[in-house]
This record gives C-alpha cells, sequence and structure tokens, in this order.
C-alpha cells in the first residue's frame, strides 16, 4: 500500500457516515460518489470527510 489513505464517505443529506475506502495521497480534490445511504434509504451523494 505505498500513497494511500483511508477517508469516510458521508451522506451529504442525513451527514451518517456510511463508507470507507482508499484513495491516493496526492489528489487534492475530494471525492463525491453516490451511494447508498441505508439510514436515507435511497442513494445520496456521499462526500469524502477529513
Amino acid at each position: 500500500m505505498k500513497d494511500k489513505k483511508k477517508v469516510i464517505l458521508t451522506c451529504s443529506v442525513c451527514l451518517s457516515r456510511n463508507y470507507s475506502t482508499e484513495t491516493n495521497r496526492n489528489s487534492s480534490k475530494r471525492i463525491e460518489l453516490k451511494k447508498y445511504c441505508p439510514t436515507c434509504n435511497k442513494h445520496t451523494l456521499h462526500k469524502e470527510t477529513k
């Protein structure tokens, strides 16, 4: 695992932390993915948190 960092994805609607993933350390942009949120019971935008 070289140059990878673990990040947590948070739902933009209910702010629950549902997913974790790995990303490159070099990337300056934050990840935004559309994932299923079990709290909202629908697909919502999930953003990377610090």
